[in-house]
């Protein structure tokens, strides 16, 4: 009763984890049959040969053993038992080759379908971290979750898929065992089975807490990745060795290692515990049998073949229903992780995309207005930017100017909608942003952001990026770095246009940062657009070479809107307008000699500036 009692209680308990990884099992096979359905169903044909030939084989032996007995008994010549056996040992090559065959074909499509799976996995978790908002790359769970999703994710699927299968092979074996094997008695296949019962709820048990305790762990599963990057990677090397960084956070690294290792030794411990422990149950249930059906064979009842084919059976229906138990328990570990992907997956993007957009208008007449803007980032309680009032005429200059923090880039990723406002609306010819096609509007904005990457490709490539229908443009893309002032830079490279920039790849070289943003500025010329927006675009250059992109960037853009931050006020004055931000809102606006008038921030900042340089 006691027993019962406990088996119920632990059905209630588990059935919710049972009833999910049935429904992402499921799930799973959709990604399989999405990876490559001809490799899917090769393994489901090779899945039933492989269920039928142990019992086939098992049959055979039978016979064979059978017709050596008879041969013995009847006093017949060796050459015509021979004869008489000769067929059945012919029809048990051609199984044991066809077994041989049936592995390797399996196991080819096992290897064609991991390769897809991981194409397939990896692709949609990628498209789906493209399609999310901005927001959630500013959230540590953001990165929790896809940490749980890629550690494993191809992986768990390849082997629900192979799981599945063996579990088929698995019963199909079974049953025909059983048609057999009922033929002696049908007490001895539901020994075994309860005999296995206890094994796969253990089983169960702790692959569940194995599931649980990786997907707690993913934030310092993440610091670990985290530290053993930073312990390696180039930009960091030269800090971590002048201020002796390395062994300590390589103690750290350690520490973190030995702790998740700890745990897992004792899951896996526990695991092969009670696996020894409820094994030993079958393990006896299983000479039991045996002892039974050697006892009846030597008392005359069954004959030495069928004691052959009935210990055969017994001795592959009791491995046979562990690695069905075995197979669900891992079929329910496996279904528990692969939610880590689905859950990934079934992120949705919060910003608003309308239904019905609007076409962005070719030409500018009307502009850009922030009316009565405000942002708030998620997780934050004070405001990014507050009650911003700002109009831009078609064709204008502006810049912003402020200290670090105020909330000129928010404005920025605003105008490309990388955010929605909080409160507020920004609008474009007099339409909210929000009803415009989000593509097309993107398109329209040209952006090269204080933090640019550095793509490790070549440098055509690192150009055309800005307008990627364009990349094979190589006119295009050598005007817009004669714009950027990075046309003579790549001329003296090695590979000229195809030279491999960075130093992650062989051959690679590496720029300093006035190389590299001026690759930057590049890419932002090399798109067509009406608006054009620059963040702090000119920071690693020194001053000629400052002077000369901003002169020539004004003459560039002449029918064109800009948008300039910069801390440098001799580039800003070459603004039509110049907009203090500070503590997330205007405080001053005007022309340079204006605001110099007016002695406000701006004056104080930039006579602080111009007395550096006296």
């Amino acid at each position: 009763m006691n027993k019962i009692f406990s088996l119920t209680t632990w059905w209630r308990d588990h059935s919710g984890n049972f009833r999910d990884a049935i429904i992402n099992v499921r799930r799973a096979f959709g990604l399989v049959w999405q990876a490559h359905p001809p490799s899917a169903l090769t393994m489901l044909g090779c899945t039933l040969v492989g269920a039928l030939l142990p019992a086939s084989q098992a049959w055979i032996g039978k016979l064979i053993v059978d017709a050596v007995v008879n041969a013995i008994n009847t006093h017949t010549d060796a050459e015509t038992g021979l004869r008489a056996i000769a067929p059945l040992l012919i029809a048990e090559f051609i199984l044991v080759i066809l077994h041989t065959i049936n592995g390797q074909v399996r196991t080819l499509a096992e290897h064609v379908l991991h390769a897809r799976m991981n194409l397939t996995i990896n692709t949609r978790i990628i498209r789906k971290a493209l399609e999310l908002d901005l927001t959630h790359f500013e959230n540590a769970e953001y990165y929790d979750k896809l940490q749980n999703a890629r550690r494993e994710a191809d992986w768990r699927g390849l082997q629900i898929a192979n799981g599945s299968f063996f579990l088929l092979q698995n019963v199909v074996t079974l049953l025909s065992f059983g048609a057999l094997l009922f033929r002696f008695s049908p007490w001895l296949a539901l020994i075994l089975f309860i005999a296995t019962i206890p094994a796969f709820i253990a089983q169960s048990r702790y692959a569940e807490l194995s599931f649980r305790v990786l997907s707690w762990r993913a934030p310092e599963a993440r610091q670990l990745t985290y530290l053993e990057h930073l312990l390696t990677d180039y930009d960091a090397v030269k800090e971590i060795k002048l201020f002796r960084l390395g062994e300590p956070l390589l103690g750290r690294y350690a520490d973190l290692f030995w702790k998740f290792l700890k745990q897992d030794q004792q899951i896996a411990q526990g695991r092969s515990f009670a696996s020894v422990g409820w094994g030993l149950l079958a393990t006896l249930s299983y000479y039991g049998a045996y002892a039974w059906i050697v006892w009846r064979a030597v008392s005359g009842e069954i004959t030495l073949g069928d004691m052959t084919l009935y210990l055969g059976i017994f001795r592959s229906s009791q491995s046979t229903f562990e690695a069905i138990f075995y197979g669900l328990s891992e079929l329910y570990e496996n279904g528990l992780f692969m939610s880590n992907l689905f859950a990934f997956l079934e992120l949705a993007p919060q910003m608003v995309i309308a239904t019905k957009p609007i076409r962005v208008p070719t030409k500018i007449l009307c502009g850009i207005e922030f009316k009565n803007v405000s942002f708030r980032y998620t997780g934050q309680d004070g405001w990014a930017i507050k009650n911003i009032n700002l109009k831009i005429q078609p064709g204008e200059k502006i810049a912003l100017v402020g200290p670090n923090g105020a909330g000129k880039t928010t404005l920025i990723k605003l105008l490309t909608r990388l955010y929605d406002p909080t409160e507020g609306a920004i609008l474009l010819e007099g339409k909210d942003l929000r009803e415009y096609d989000l593509g097309e509007l993107r398109q329209r904005i040209g952006v090269i952001f204080q933090d640019f990457v550095r793509y490790h490709v070549s440098a055509a490539e690192n150009i055309g990026f800005g307008q990627i229908e364009m990349l094979d443009d190589k006119p295009r893309i050598e005007t817009a770095a004669q714009k950027s002032g990075a046309h003579a830079l790549i001329e003296n490279l090695p590979e000229k246009y195809a030279t491999m920039l960075g130093r992650w790849f062989s051959k690679g070289r590496d720029l300093s940062g006035g190389e590299w943003q001026k690759i930057a500025l590049a890419r932002a010329f090399m798109r067509e657009c009406e608006i054009l927006v620059l963040d702090e675009p000119t920071a690693a250059l020194d001053a000629e070479n400052e002077l000369k992109v901003f002169q020539q960037f004004r003459e560039l853009t002449t029918d064109k809107t800009a948008v300039l931050i910069s801390h440098r006020f001799s580039t800003v004055r070459m603004a039509d307008r110049i907009f203090v931000i500070e503590h997330g809102g205007i405080t001053e606006q005007g022309t340079h000699p204006e605001l110099l008038a007016r002695g406000g921030t701006y004056a104080r900042l930039f006579n602080l500036q111009a007395e550096s340089y006296r």
